[in-house]
């Protein structure tokens, strides 16, 4: 009988909270089953194995950044649109390196809602470039990497010259923006 109170939602917010205190590394069954004060084998009601608990982790944090970015990018087109978005991605990041560092990168197997949506909002937010096919693949990837790889940096402390902060993402993302604005060969 799973106990009263868990749940696999409850199992997920304790290993957010674990990696959110100790990164990704701590994520463990044990760490997580002493967090929610259950013995490990418990959590098998609950969750198959450490994998599932990882995909169910990377599920709720993409969920978690296509709100933030839904929210930034709703009502936005074009460069305004992906300005916020960059910004928005930046600052969830940077608030939550432990369990943004916890999510998968792998490609995300199909049918998962949450990469699905976080997908939609990155190809809403494209939209104003009238980008299709392959070519708004190519904008998507970029401007995740782009993202990704100086969010990634900040939170780790990555930047330790004495230029402002701020000036250099603002310059990657009008990089980012002007890329996009530029007419593309067939």
């Amino acid at each position: 009988m799973p106990r009263a109170g868990l749940s696999p939602d409850a199992v997920v917010d304790a290993a957010v909270a674990v990696v959110d205190a100790g990164g990704p590394g701590a994520l463990t069954l044990a760490a997580v089953a002493g967090r929610v004060g259950v013995a490990t084998p418990s959590l098998y009601k609950h969750v198959r194995n450490l994998a599932e608990l990882r995909h169910l982790v990377t599920s709720r944090v993409l969920d978690d950044l296509a709100e933030r970015l839904g929210e930034a990018a709703l009502g936005r087109s074009g460069d305004d649109a992906v300005r916020a978005l960059m910004r928005a991605y930046r600052s969830y990041v940077v608030e939550h390196p432990g369990r943004y560092g916890a999510m998968e990168q792998t490609a995300t197997p199909e049918g998962d809602a949450a990469a699905e949506r976080l997908l939609g909002i990155l190809y809403g937010a494209l939209r104003g470039y009238e980008l299709a096919g392959p070519d708004l693949v190519h904008a998507a990837r970029c401007l995740r990497s782009a993202v990704h790889g100086f969010a990634v940096l900040e939170a780790a402390g990555g930047f330790g010259l004495p230029a402002d902060l701020e000036a250099s993402y603002e310059l990657l993302i009008s990089m980012v923006t002007g890329g996009l604005s530029r007419p593309r060969a067939g």
